[in-house]
């Protein structure tokens, strides 16, 4: 092989299951547009408190320096989506540099600091610089003395998500004011904003508003934003839902609660649902089938792969392995056409043509075929092999899918059963029986969906797939008087509301590669670990439990000693010291143990043969019996029982 293709899974091979197909999933790209107003309220510092979580920048600066994080974050997770940052409300007005060279401004008092585009590195830090220099973001973030047309403005945004990305699946504004009514007295500008609005959503643009209320004032969407801001799901199917979250105002004495909240939303690195199969045949009886897509919800983030990039030309471009199989006696190229699978059987190799692999492969086409149902009850824990996926309706196939679909959820739900299916996801793919487990909707404290109601696809062990149980050893249940003590303990550390919640918990290991992948290609200084919050939190735990945990371990050593008195007499155990040898030998005069290695005879090496468990065999117990054989007896474990059942095999 002249060079090994580290881009290909271990035993991923030609004739394995076929490629998803890339062009039938719809790449989903995200832009987002942050719309911040500049006003001398905007501008205002929170009036200092006691808090040691208050904030102390202006609204602007901060709605600025979560522009920025979410820019940092973006260059690196999401390479492919589009971010700009608009202000409205300036003294200085910038749409494009045709407006600058002739002085025609398109839009007054709007100002585009950063043009809706994939961030690069210059983008981001000049945006670092005005958030963290505070004298730049005074000379650049004057307020104008004029009113603002929100209908102006909205009308730019519309123009810049026309121009700059009309292609993407998901496009979003996001709207950070303090001002609940910028036209109180015109209800001509009202109606033109309320008109603007409407194009943008006609357009598939979602608004998100980021209120923030004044010391003196609480911020009232009933007055303006009503008519401009409204709940509307974007009509591609795959692109992101809008950024959960209530729609309180917050206050700036506390933060501004809502910004952080979107920032904690994108600090995850939450990627876009995928469609692991598109518009499957589900079938619920003979000539009874409805369409339905399956998506991946949960899916292990890990690291991009690197790659190989070559430096010799030019311009650095990335490298493309290239694998060759070579004859191992004269080096020559084989041809793919020239190659079998082999498979070991009884000590031969069974070859097959790919033709034959094909065939042996193919157990029908892809397909959910239900073939009953069963109480949900019936279903063990340790029956989740793989990650489950969601399905969920789809009408392009199959008219009515969705009012059959929604039907058979609702029974099952009520009923409390689940269907067993016969499965398989993809041409060539192995099929899997899976239970058709019905999942009803989950809501979080404010109302928001978490999870829609649907059907999950939990896949389920074979037979073969189900490992014996370790040996039952003699166990010591503890006393009750041990148990109460830990079970205040337990009550002690329960999470809150008694529930995981995964979005507090962004990985620590892929947090600090990211960052650390921001810094080479910002050109920073090393940064500073991100927090760990996997780590428990000790000072809590010890203040909450702790003495219940010393009351627990007092118990114990009470319980132990009690147990070694009651176990001693009987057993000739002597507490303290060491029980006295057999043959009246002590500790000293005792002679010394030997290891003694248990020997297998023919018989028994053949017996463990035939119930398949010379795996169970100790290695020195495997190597003696080779070594009486006149078989090499070294190597590995693995080594040693396939020499052992090469023997067997061959007579």
């Amino acid at each position: 092989m002249a060079e090994e293709n580290k881009w290909k899974p271990p035993g991923d091979d030609d004739e394995d299951e076929e490629e998803v197909d890339e062009a039938a999933y719809k790449t989903v790209k995200d832009a987002v547009l942050f719309v911040v107003e500049v006003s001398p309220s905007m501008l205002t510092p929170p009036p200092p408190t006691d808090s040691k979580k208050a904030e102390t920048d202006s609204p602007t600066s901060a709605a600025l320096k979560c522009a920025y994080a979410l820019m940092q974050q973006r260059i690196i997770s999401n390479p492919n989506d589009m971010m700009g940052v608009l202000l409205y409300g300036t003294e200085k007005s910038k749409f494009n540099a045709e407006d600058e060279a002739t002085g025609n401004l398109s839009y007054p008092h709007c100002y585009l600091l950063t043009d809706l585009d994939i961030p690069a590195a210059e983008d981001v830090k000049a945006l670092k610089t005005l958030v963290e220099d505070e004298d730049e973001f005074r000379k650049f973030v004057v307020p104008s003395k004029e009113s603002v047309s929100m209908a102006n403005v909205l009308f730019c945004a519309n123009q810049i998500f026309t121009t700059k990305a009309p292609n993407f699946s998901s496009r979003r504004l996001f709207i950070v004011t303090d001002n609940d009514d910028p036209h109180a007295d015109e209800k001509a500008a009202k109606s033109s904003a309320a008109v603007r609005a409407k194009d943008l959503y006609d357009l598939g643009v979602l608004i998100e508003l980021f209120p923030i209320s004044r010391p003196d004032q609480e911020f009232d969407k009933r007055k303006f934003y009503d008519d401009i801001v409204y709940n509307q799901i974007s009509t591609d199917p795959e692109a992101p839902a809008p950024i959960p979250g209530p729609t309180k105002a917050s206050s700036t004495g506390d933060g501004i609660s809502l910004l952080n909240s979107l920032l904690s939303n994108i600090n995850s690195k939450a990627v876009a649902r995928r469609a692991l199969f598109s518009n499957l045949p589900l079938e619920i009886g003979p000539g009874f089938k409805i369409s339905v897509k399956g998506f991946i919800m949960f899916k292990r983030q890990e690291p991009k792969r690197s790659c190989y990039v070559y430096l010799a030309g030019e311009k650095a471009q990335i490298a493309t392995g290239v694998t060759t199989e070579l004859a191992s006696d004269t080096a020559r190229t084989v041809e793919k056409v020239e190659i079998k699978k082999a498979y070991k059987f009884g000590g031969e190799q069974i070859l097959f043509t790919p033709e034959e692999i094909t065939s042996l492969r193919n157990f029908g086409d892809p397909c959910i075929r239900i073939l009953g149902f069963k109480p949900i009850s019936m279903l063990p824990l340790w029956a989740n092999l793989k990650p489950a996926t969601f399905i969920y309706p789809s009408e392009e196939d199959y008219i009515g899918s969705t009012r059959v679909f929604a039907a058979l959820h609702a029974k099952l739900l009520s009923s409390q059963k689940m269907g067993i299916t016969w499965f398989i996801a993809r041409k060539n793919a192995a099929p899997v029986l899976a239970a058709l487990y019905p999942g009803p909707e989950s809501l979080d404290e404010h109302g928001m969906q978490v999870l829609p109601p649907g059907l999950w696809l939990i896949p389920l062990p074979y037979a073969d797939d189900i490992r014996q149980n370790p040996e039952i050893t003699t166990l010591i249940r503890a006393p009750e008087p041990l148990i109460d003590r830990m079970r205040l303990v337990i009550q002690q550390l329960q999470l809150p509301k008694a529930k995981y919640d995964p979005s507090k918990y962004p990985n620590p290991s892929l947090q600090w590669h990211y960052r650390i992948l921001q810094a080479m290609a910002l050109g920073e200084d090393l940064p500073e670990m991100p927090e760990d919050k996997t780590v428990p939190r000790y000072r809590q735990i010890d203040k909450r439990a702790g003495e219940y945990v010393l009351d627990w371990g007092r118990e114990l050593q009470a319980q132990h000693e009690a147990w070694l008195k009651e176990n001693s007499s009987s057993s000739g155990m002597v507490v303290g010291g060491k029980r006295a040898a057999a043959g009246g030998e002590g500790e000293d005069g005792g002679a010394k143990k030997r290891a003694r290695v248990e020997e297998v005879d023919d018989a028994g090496m053949k017996k463990a043969f035939a119930d398949d468990k010379v795996g169970k065999l100790t290695v020195a117990v495997l190597r003696a019996w080779l070594e009486a054989k006149g078989i090499d007896g070294k190597g590995k474990k693995g080594e040693l029982v396939d020499r052992v059942t090469g023997f067997f095999e061959r007579k």
